[in-house]
Protein backbone atom coordinates (compact mmCIF):
# COMPACT_ATOMS: atom_id res chain seq x y z
CA UNK A 1 0.00 0.00 0.00
CA UNK A 2 1.31 3.44 -0.90
CA UNK A 3 1.84 6.43 1.39
CA UNK A 4 -1.19 8.21 -0.06
CA UNK A 5 -3.38 5.13 0.29
CA UNK A 6 -2.40 4.74 3.96
CA UNK A 7 -3.19 8.39 4.64
CA UNK A 8 -6.58 8.11 2.92
CA UNK A 9 -7.43 4.84 4.66
CA UNK A 10 -6.70 6.26 8.12
CA UNK A 11 -8.49 9.52 7.34
CA UNK A 12 -11.62 7.60 6.36
CA UNK A 13 -11.34 5.27 9.39
CA UNK A 14 -11.27 8.34 11.66
CA UNK A 15 -14.28 9.83 9.88
CA UNK A 16 -12.38 12.90 8.71
CA UNK A 17 -12.95 14.75 5.44
CA UNK A 18 -10.15 15.90 3.19
CA UNK A 19 -11.12 19.47 4.06
CA UNK A 20 -10.80 18.84 7.82
CA UNK A 21 -7.35 17.29 7.50
CA UNK A 22 -6.21 19.91 4.99
CA UNK A 23 -7.29 22.67 7.39
CA UNK A 24 -5.14 21.16 10.16
CA UNK A 25 -2.24 21.06 7.72
CA UNK A 26 -2.93 24.65 6.63
CA UNK A 27 -3.21 23.62 2.97
CA UNK A 28 -5.95 23.38 0.39
CA UNK A 29 -8.19 20.32 0.07
CA UNK A 30 -6.89 19.65 -3.43
CA UNK A 31 -3.30 19.55 -2.11
CA UNK A 32 -4.28 16.79 0.32
CA UNK A 33 -6.03 15.02 -2.56
CA UNK A 34 -2.77 15.09 -4.52
CA UNK A 35 -0.95 13.60 -1.51
CA UNK A 36 -3.58 10.85 -1.16
CA UNK A 37 -3.26 10.08 -4.88
CA UNK A 38 0.56 9.95 -4.62
CA UNK A 39 1.02 12.86 -7.04
CA UNK A 40 2.71 14.94 -4.33
CA UNK A 41 4.96 13.78 -1.49
CA UNK A 42 4.33 15.60 1.79
CA UNK A 43 7.16 17.46 3.48
CA UNK A 44 8.62 15.81 6.57
CA UNK A 45 6.83 18.43 8.67
CA UNK A 46 3.47 17.69 7.02
CA UNK A 47 4.11 13.95 7.32
CA UNK A 48 4.59 14.34 11.10
CA UNK A 49 1.44 16.46 11.34
CA UNK A 50 -0.48 13.82 9.37
CA UNK A 51 0.74 11.10 11.73
CA UNK A 52 -0.43 13.17 14.72
CA UNK A 53 -3.83 13.94 13.15
CA UNK A 54 -4.35 10.31 12.18
CA UNK A 55 -3.08 8.97 15.54
CA UNK A 56 -0.34 6.85 14.04
CA UNK A 57 3.39 7.00 13.40
CA UNK A 58 5.35 8.32 10.45
CA UNK A 59 6.88 4.84 10.20
CA UNK A 60 3.43 3.34 9.61
CA UNK A 61 2.56 5.97 7.01
CA UNK A 62 5.84 5.23 5.21
CA UNK A 63 5.15 1.50 5.24
CA UNK A 64 7.75 0.64 7.89
CA UNK A 65 5.39 -0.50 10.62
CA UNK A 66 2.33 -2.66 11.03
CA UNK A 67 -1.18 -1.26 11.32
CA UNK A 68 -1.13 -2.34 14.95
CA UNK A 69 1.22 0.57 15.55
CA UNK A 70 -1.75 2.93 15.41
CA UNK A 71 -1.63 5.18 18.45
CA UNK A 72 -4.79 5.64 20.54
CA UNK A 73 -6.43 9.08 20.45
CA UNK A 74 -5.97 9.54 24.21
CA UNK A 75 -2.18 9.10 24.07
CA UNK A 76 -0.21 12.14 25.24
CA UNK A 77 3.15 13.28 23.93
CA UNK A 78 4.85 11.52 26.89
CA UNK A 79 2.93 8.29 26.14
CA UNK A 80 4.10 8.40 22.52
CA UNK A 81 7.69 9.06 23.64
CA UNK A 82 7.55 6.05 26.00
CA UNK A 83 6.24 3.84 23.24
CA UNK A 84 8.84 5.05 20.74
CA UNK A 85 11.57 4.28 23.28
CA UNK A 86 10.19 0.75 23.71
CA UNK A 87 10.20 0.13 19.96
CA UNK A 88 13.65 1.62 19.39
CA UNK A 89 15.33 -0.90 21.65
CA UNK A 90 16.64 -3.01 18.82
CA UNK A 91 17.88 -6.10 20.63
CA UNK A 92 17.35 -9.53 19.15
CA UNK A 93 14.28 -11.44 20.24
CA UNK A 94 15.27 -15.04 20.94
CA UNK A 95 13.18 -18.19 21.20
CA UNK A 96 14.91 -21.25 22.63
CA UNK A 97 18.25 -19.51 22.03
CA UNK A 98 17.55 -18.93 18.32
CA UNK A 99 16.93 -15.42 16.93
CA UNK A 100 13.42 -14.93 15.57
CA UNK A 101 12.91 -14.25 11.88
CA UNK A 102 12.01 -10.67 10.92
CA UNK A 103 8.40 -11.72 10.28
CA UNK A 104 8.07 -13.42 13.67
CA UNK A 105 9.77 -10.45 15.35
CA UNK A 106 7.21 -8.10 13.77
CA UNK A 107 4.36 -10.33 14.97
CA UNK A 108 5.74 -10.19 18.52
CA UNK A 109 6.14 -6.41 18.27
CA UNK A 110 2.52 -6.10 17.06
CA UNK A 111 1.30 -8.00 20.13
CA UNK A 112 3.52 -5.91 22.40
CA UNK A 113 2.10 -2.77 20.80
CA UNK A 114 -1.43 -3.76 21.73
CA UNK A 115 -0.42 -4.78 25.25
CA UNK A 116 1.54 -1.55 25.78
CA UNK A 117 -1.42 0.67 24.93
CA UNK A 118 -3.83 -1.46 26.96
CA UNK A 119 -1.57 -1.29 30.04
CA UNK A 120 -1.01 2.46 29.56
CA UNK A 121 -4.77 3.05 29.42
CA UNK A 122 -5.36 0.92 32.53
CA UNK A 123 -2.70 2.89 34.44
CA UNK A 124 -4.27 6.20 33.41
CA UNK A 125 -7.69 4.97 34.57
CA UNK A 126 -6.22 3.78 37.87
CA UNK A 127 -4.49 7.13 38.50
CA UNK A 128 -7.66 9.04 37.64
CA UNK A 129 -9.71 6.85 40.01
CA UNK A 130 -7.20 7.24 42.84
CA UNK A 131 -7.01 11.01 42.29
CA UNK A 132 -10.79 11.21 42.60
CA UNK A 133 -10.52 9.57 46.03
CA UNK A 134 -11.85 6.17 45.02
CA UNK A 135 -10.18 2.87 45.76
CA UNK A 136 -8.81 1.05 42.71
CA UNK A 137 -11.19 -1.58 41.23
CA UNK A 138 -9.03 -4.50 42.37
CA UNK A 139 -8.96 -3.17 45.97
CA UNK A 140 -12.72 -3.18 46.28
CA UNK A 141 -14.20 -6.24 47.89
Amino acid sequence: MSLGARIKQLRVEHGLTQQEVASHLEMGRSNLGHIENDRVTPTSEDLQKLADILHTTTDYLLGRGAAAATIPEWATYKDKRDFKKLLEEDGEIMFDGVPMSPIDRQRVMDVLTGLFWEAKQMNKHKKKTEAAGHAPDDAQG
